[in-house]
Formats: C-alpha cells, structure tokens, sequence
C-alpha cells in the first residue's frame, strides 16, 4: 500500500459566532484525562457517486463536509474553542474551554493506491489506518494551543475514510457519537509519522447467536440469570487473552472499563455534553483467571457494576474534588485490559449521504497494550472489539480453537 498525501489543511470555524469570551468550566470528570491521548475513532465509506456538477480543484463533498461541520460548530461551540487555564493561589490551576471559535482542523488527504479491501480483509488492522487520523500523538492538555476537534478525510481509491479526532477532557464516547450524528443532518441537508510500538490491532467479530451462547454458558456455570450478554462477552476475551501465558500464579490482573453517569444520574439529561463517566475495576489473581470459570469471572464483574449507583458516582466526585488525581498513560499500560467504547453507541446510523458506514475503525490514540474498544456490528445484535495486544498474543488466540468457535470469520 501507498502512503498518505495531504492535499489540503486548514482551520474550520462555527459559522455563527454569537457569544463573545463564554467559557465552559471542566468537571472533575473531564479533568481525570488531562494527561491521555484523546479519542480517535473513524468511519469508512463507500466513495461519494459523482454529483453531476462539474468538479472544481477540490472535490465538492470536501466543500460540502467542511460547511456541515462549520454548520455543527454552532451547535457544539466548545469543540472550535481552546482549554485555558486560570492560576490561583497556593499553585494551583483550573482549566476551561475557552469557545473563542479559534476553529477545528479539517484534513484532507488521499491514500494513493489503497482500496476499501486493503482496510477490511487483512487479519491485522494495517498501520496506515493510523495515518488516517490528524492530530496524532497530541496529549489532552495540548489542547490549549492545539485545536479539541480534528476530522481527517482520507480519499481511498473505492471508498472515503473520516477520521475523527476529539479531546478527551471536552468529550466522551456517548458525546463523540452524538456531535458525529447530528453533524450528517447538515450535511443531508447541504501526517505526521508515528513510531508504532510493536503491537497489533485486529477486529474480532462476534454474532448474535454466538453472544447468546456465551450468555447462556456463563449464567449456568455462576449458578445466576442476571449476567448480561456483554459481561459474559468481555470475561470471555479477557481470559482467552490470558489463558496460554504463563504467568505468576499470584500475579493480579486488571480489567478496567469506563461506566456511564448518563443512566445513572436521574438529574444529568442523556444529551449533557462532556464527560460523565468513572472507572470501575476488577481485579483477579492469574491462577484464578485463568483456571476459573467464564461465568465466575463474569459474576465479578457484574457485581462491581452493579455498585455503580447514583450515592457512589456523587461520593466519587466529591472524594475527587478532595484529592484530583490524572489519569497517565504510563499507569494504564500493566497486566490490565481497558475498555472502550460501547456497543450500544450508533455507528452505523451516520450517512453523510453516501450510504450506510461499511465499517469503523481506531485510530493510534488505541496503541496502547490490552485495550479493547467496542462496537456495534453490521449485522443487529452483534458486536465487534478491536483489540490492541501483542502479536504473539494475537497469534495465540487465533490459534485457540475454543476462542475462535465464538468468533465470525
């Protein structure tokens, strides 16, 4: 495959500018992912029919991509502004989002020679689908001199890749979906180079039926009904990716995953946009991981969710306010799996008029050892996790025919 060429770049701002030095205070919530990468994640596409129109120097769905998103600014004033910051006594600073419409960066590039079936058929999501995301490498806290929204549109021979880039300490998953969503009902209506450590993404693919299946097998080996078909799902991989390591029997795993506030805070409306989400973990010995029931490791995990309750995301910001503390990526990257993303987010209901999205992918901000993210499949009731892990790994579970009886080729 050919590289990346960018034909264009350049700053992208509300159309309608209307409120003059507002300011957005940022959460605790927000605050907790000063010091990660933001999110990355991009939609593929089959390429644009042509209009009719006689094409100028740049293709007219690049015009028509770039006024939608101006259009959408209006909507989501913070993502064309900047984090600032204010000193107070005792050396201490607070950070807001500055919405001076100082303007999102919109990419356009061309992936010369690269085809849709370059994307979606090689076993390991290739490396170049990194170079179709802007704003690569950036941490969060750059965001006061670096743009909070990047969108990158990568021209393929068949196809169109738009890869989206978001500030973490603006935006979560459920945000991130919503701003993409409600910018394609305006346009209905209208590289740098990175140094990759040595792992690999790939893209398990998990039916309907096969779910249930583990569902079923995980409720009856716990002796319970109220597993759900994502924890039994996630205890499953989590120890299909452990289960031929050797490790110290005593050695503690993690699994860690972000919970939603949206559900679970009766005063916080589905639409807030930001961060409303804390982490929840479950920590379990190798031996027991290993050796253990999925059903028993599902349990886990459930329980952990179930205390995710309205008294404890309130006693968890107050204990934060009192002692803030950042999450570092340094800290995330050792015997643990962190999840992503959710199944229940609506990829596939983005049509920016070209059609139904044939596919979602991440972008580097995903290089990180064990992290998982989450998507709806194509088809109703499945679920797709692209999984960053080591090569030898992923290897060893495509190897693992208990594993890979689950798994849609």
């Amino acid at each position: 495959m050919e590289g990346v060429r960018c034909i264009s770049s350049g700053l992208v701002q509300a159309a309608t500018h209307k409120v003059e030095n507002q300011r957005v205070e940022l959460t605790p919530w927000d605050l907790h992912f000063l010091l990660v990468n933001p999110i990355q994640k991009g939609l593929l596409f089959p390429k644009p029919k042509p209009s009719g129109v006689k094409e100028t120097n740049e293709n007219s769905f690049i015009n028509h991509l770039k006024t939608s998103l101006s259009h959408t600014l209006d909507y989501f004033t913070p993502l064309a502004g900047r984090l600032a910051t204010t000193e107070h006594d005792h050396d201490t600073i607070s950070f807001f989002i500055d919405c001076n419409n100082a303007g999102a960066l919109f990419v356009h590039a061309e992936a010369d020679g690269v085809t849709i079936s370059d994307i979606v058929k090689p076993v390991y999501v290739p490396s170049i689908v990194s170079s179709f995301f802007t704003l690569n490498g950036m941490k969060n806290c750059e965001g006061i001199f670096k743009p909070l929204l990047g969108v990158q549109v990568t021209e393929l021979v068949d196809g169109v890749f738009v890869g989206v880039t978001i500030n973490h300490s603006v935006a979560d998953g459920t945000s991130f979906w919503h701003f993409l969503i409600h910018g394609q009902k305006f346009q209905e209506q209208s590289h740098e180079e990175l140094i990759l450590p040595p792992l690999r993404d790939r893209v398990f693919h998990f039916s309907k039926q096969s779910i249930a299946e583990l569902k079923a097998k995980a409720n009856a080996e716990a002796g319970v009904n109220n597993i759900s078909s994502l924890q039994a799902l996630l205890s499953h991989f989590w120890q299909s990716s452990l289960r031929s390591k050797k490790l110290d029997p005593n050695e503690e795993m993690s699994y860690y995953m972000l919970i939603g506030a949206r559900p679970r805070l009766h005063k916080l409306p589905e639409e807030y946009f930001g961060n409303a989400v804390k982490s929840g973990t479950i920590t379990l010995k190798a031996k027991a991981l290993q050796e253990q029931s999925v059903g028993n490791i599902a349990r886990e995990m459930n329980r952990m969710i179930a205390t995710q309750t309205e008294e404890e995301f309130t006693k968890n910001l107050e204990s934060w306010i009192a002692n803030p503390q950042l999450i570092e990526s340094t800290k995330v990257l050792s015997n643990i799996m962190i999840t992503g993303s959710s199944p229940r987010f609506n990829i596939y209901g983005n049509d920016f008029g070209w059609g139904r999205p044939i596919t979602v992918r991440c972008g580097s901000t995903n290089i990180v050892d064990g992290k998982i993210n989450l998507f709806c499949g194509v088809e109703e009731g499945s679920i797709d996790i692209q999984a960053c892990l080591s090569v030898e790994t992923l290897e060893t579970m495509a190897n693992d025919q208990e594993f890979m009886s689950t798994v849609t080729i």
